[in-house]
Order: structure tokens, then C-alpha cells, then sequence
């Protein structure tokens, strides 16, 4: 695929994916569709790691590849198209970093369970359990408030575990697609005029 439409297209990916992760993370903040106060909530929450992460740290590099996004292979060293292309290849790596954040936050969160109330105080009731709870189901029902508090977090955290690795692999892409499109830019479309013009 050509270095521009292969911006465009990793660029058109990085939107709805970016979108999915800020909602995933406000989600957090209501388990279950419940208001809780403020130490109620997991601290991993409070990280941002979907919102700024995973979220505004893909809009930049998005933007930036819609605009150096073009038509023709290799034929993006032509001026403005050459900087923005250049550009991609930095907010990308930034990107990358943003994915990268998401993915050891939301792995985090997962390890360690969110807090809820076990009927005698608000607690990590999973902190020191020495195995692990995603795969012992029925240790779930200990949570009694705010109800289903685990899955809650459970299949959030998950969701924006997947779009970070996804945003990762994106964004690393662009960073080999962009330094292709700087070095390989040949403005294809200006030579092949001069040749004419030169004919006639």
C-alpha cells in the first residue's frame, strides 16, 4: 500500500478507536451505572489511561495522517506533504507511548480487581488473594455493592486493554510507514510533468 494512503487508512482506524476508549473510561467511573464517591473507585481509574492514553494521544498523530494522507506511492517529499508525513512519524511515536500507557494501566487494573463492598467495609477484596480472580467466577458474589462491580470492571478494562494494543501496533506501523515516506518521496506527479513538457 502507498506510504499516503496507508497513513489515511491507519489514521481513519485511530478515530472510533480513540472515541471507544474515552467511553470506556468514563464507564469506569460508573460501575454498573452507580454514582460512588471518589475513594469508592479503583485508582487506576484515575489515571486517565483511556482518556488521555489511549484517547487524545491518538487523535494527534489522526489528524496529522488525514492531512499527510495522499494519493500516489512514495510521493510524499513535495514541500508541506513531506512535513506533515515527517510529523506523523514523531506524533506516532508519541501514539505509541499513548497505547503502550493503556495497556500496562488496564493490565494493572485487571490484575488487582476493583474495589467494592464485601458487607463489612469498601475494600481491594481481591488484592491479596494469592490466586488469581478472573479465573476463580464464583469469588465474584463476595462483592455485594455496587452490584456486578467485578464484571464491570472486568470486561471495561479489557476492551480498553485490546484497543491499547491495537492503537500500539497501529501507530508503530505508521512510524516505519512515515520514515518510508520520507526517505522513499520521489513527487512522482511533478516529474512525469517536466517530462512532458520537456517532450513538447
Amino acid at each position: 500500500m502507498c506510504t499516503g494512503k496507508c497513513a489515511k487508512f491507519i489514521g481513519k482506524l485511530l478515530f472510533p478507536l480513540g472515541i471507544c476508549a474515552i467511553v470506556a473510561n468514563l464507564l469506569l467511573y460508573f460501575p454498573n451505572g452507580n454514582i460512588l464517591e471518589m475513594e469508592q473507585i479503583t485508582d487506576f481509574v484515575w489515571y486517565f489511561h483511556g482518556i488521555v492514553g489511549a484517547g487524545l494521544l491518538a487523535f494527534l498523530p489522526a489528524f496529522m495522517m488525514l492531512g499527510a494522507g495522499g494519493e500516489g506511492c512514495c510521493a510524499n517529499r513535495c514541500g508541506v506533504r513531506h512535513k506533515k508525513m515527517f510529523l506523523t512519524v514523531l506524533l506516532s511515536a508519541l501514539g505509541t507511548i499513548g497505547g503502550a500507557y493503556c495497556v500496562v494501566i488496564s493490565a494493572m487494573g485487571l490484575v488487582r480487581g476493583p474495589l467494592c463492598d464485601t458487607g463489612d467495609a469498601i475494600v481491594c477484596h481481591f488484592c491479596d488473594r494469592r490466586d488469581n480472580y478472573l479465573f476463580h467466577h464464583d469469588t465474584w458474589s463476595l462483592c455485594k455493592k455496587p452490584e456486578k462491580v467485578v464484571l464491570w470492571n472486568v470486561v471495561l478494562f479489557s476492551i480498553l486493554l485490546g484497543i491499547g494494543a491495537i492503537e500500539t501496533v497501529l501507530c508503530l506501523v505508521q512510524v516505519i510507514n512515515g520514515v518510508i515516506g520520507v526517505i522513499c518521496g520521489t513527487c512522482l506527479r511533478k516529474r512525469k510533468i517536466n517530462v512532458t513538457r520537456l517532450h513538447q
